[in-house]
């Protein structure tokens, strides 16, 4: 419990669990915790099994540090995950997880004939299909998410969201509003929550949390975000024009804009980072192509036969099966993998060479789109630690590979707790 200065405290509940990390004035993770979801729940959909991995993993990280220097914290939920409470926070049905659909014809075409083609509450899996679904409940105060109902076990405040969750749900995030064509759709919109700007503070802590945890009364809770925003900002990536890659099982890429893009064909979107504006894709593309074809071990024995610098000359778009979605937008495009060299290590070399190509074009397709040429590249997942394919990758993308400062998205909210804490003069 050594050191001095101020600490804020970042919370990510992702699919599986909690993970909570204390960060220090200059980005330096102090402390961390973790909890499965499992120990306390069966059912990933109990609200209460969320807040009991949060304050398992929020104990662990405070054991490490002294509770009197924390001076703000943010928290983080899966994107879309709602649910219907009373004005104290009580749920009022399961929750609607990030990817359970909302399988209503007519709540689904509603939402499509008011819905302006570019936003995020299209389709079944959207906030707005859920509020739509849970508005009818008696005793209804707010629908709100994931990360709103966690933080408001810290704040006391059951109605207020973040402009990052708030997006699928509808929420216009150039004008700042939660836009006139929502009642439309009938949509209760006195059932949505207020909006704040990720990292912005929303009020101190509760009597009720400040006692639980051993926090100063006067702990800022600030304004959190999705897990997928609380990924990208904790790679320290805060430029436009600053990627990340995620290689997966599939690979995803992200960029901060300095204006927001929109392309409904790739399923794009923004998402407002303060002055900034965080797009990306999904392709289908990646990891799995990998284990179709090799086991990780074997992935690993051929990849130090191979010399990144030089090319096979093979043209590969690799996929599992027909479909794309980013950076070309085709259900029926052909995956390209022939002709299949005999050396295995060659065959893998193709398979590289073709995820990075993809992988350039998705940041070509961005920037086409209006986004800032690529100035760096920061990667994350499993296939980031392969050397063989990074240097391909270097090579193919010719902008500076810059590491990540963190793969945690707990670390990428700390970073909104920080920003909050200054705004709010506590740092």
């Amino acid at each position: 419990m050594s050191g001095a200065g101020g600490l804020v405290l970042g919370i990510d509940m992702g699919t599986s669990g909690a993970r909570a990390v204390a960060m220090d004035e200059a980005g330096n993770v102090a402390s961390s915790g973790a909890a499965k979801l499992a120990a306390f729940s069966e059912d990933h959909r109990d609200p209460m099994g969320w807040w009991k991995a949060v304050q398992a993993a929020l104990l662990e990280a405070l054991a490490a540090i002294d509770p009197a220097r924390v001076r703000a914290i943010s928290i983080d939920g899966t994107s879309g995950t709602m649910l219907p409470v009373t004005a104290d926070g009580a749920p009022l049905a399961a929750p609607l997880m990030y990817n359970d659909p909302v399988n209503d014809p007519a709540v689904l075409g509603r939402i499509a004939a008011q819905a302006p083609q570019e936003s995020a509450a299209h389709g079944a899996t959207s906030g707005l299909a859920r509020l739509l679904a849970f508005q009818s409940l008696p005793g209804i105060f707010r629908v709100i998410h994931q990360a709103d109902w966690l933080a408001g076990h810290l704040s006391g405040l059951y109605d207020v969201t973040d402009e990052n969750n708030a997006l699928k749900t509808g929420y216009d995030p150039v004008d700042r509003c939660w836009p006139d064509w929502l009642a439309r759709t009938d949509a209760r919109v006195e059932l949505l929550p207020t909006v704040l700007p990720a990292g912005a503070p929303v009020a101190t802590i509760s009597p009720a949390a400040s006692d639980a945890f051993g926090l100063p009364g006067d702990t800022v809770v600030v304004a959190g975000t999705t897990d997928g925003c609380a990924s990208f900002l904790a790679t320290g990536a805060d430029r436009p024009g600053d990627g990340v890659s995620a290689l997966g099982t599939t690979l995803t890429v992200k960029m901060l804009s300095d204006r927001p893009l929109f392309a409904p064909d790739y399923g794009l979107y923004s998402h407002r980072i303060g002055d900034m504006w965080l797009a990306g894709g999904a392709s289908n593309t990646g990891g799995a192509v990998l284990a179709a074809h090799f086991r990780a071990e074997r992935i690993a024995e051929l990849s130090a036969e191979i010399d990144p610098m030089t090319e096979t000359g093979l043209d590969f778009y690799p996929l599992t099966k027909p479909g794309e979605r980013f950076p070309i937008a085709d259900p029926a495009l052909l995956p390209r993998m022939t002709p299949r060299p005999a050396n295995d290590a060659e065959f893998l070399k193709a398979i590289f060479e073709g995820i990075a190509a993809v992988e350039s074009l998705a940041y070509e397709r961005l920037a086409s789109l209006g986004g800032p040429p690529l100035r760096s590249v920061r990667s994350v997942g499993g296939g980031a630690g392969n050397p063989a394919w990074t240097a391909i990758r270097a090579r193919k993308l010719g902008v500076p590979f810059l590491p990540a400062l963190s793969d945690e998205a707990a670390a990428g909210t700390a970073r909104l707790a920080l920003a909050g804490a200054r705004e709010a003069g506590v740092l």
